[in-house]
């Protein structure tokens, strides 16, 4: 067989839990993080003590999601070899 379709089948045939540890490319690091500052600031928007505007706390909403999605779809990108 040939290397190259060896590491193919090698990356494709992961697990969740072997993607999830297994290593990161610094691009998607970067954005794993602005997926979790997003969810943070979503977050503090919906957990606000005060009463804020229903257009607010729904964006705040969206960003909470948005950041739960694009950290967790980051998180799961492998880095080729």
């Amino acid at each position: 067989m040939k290397k190259s379709s060896l590491t193919i089948n090698k990356t494709a045939d992961l697990t969740l839990a072997q993607r999830i540890v297994a290593p990161t490319s610094s691009f998607f690091r970067k954005v794993r993080t602005i997926g979790i500052v997003m969810g943070l600031v979503g977050g503090a928007l919906l957990a606000a003590p005060i009463g804020l505007p229903a257009l607010v706390v729904t964006i705040g909403g969206y960003l909470a999601l948005a950041g739960g999605i694009i950290t967790s779809v980051a998180q799961t990108a492998t880095e080729g070899e």
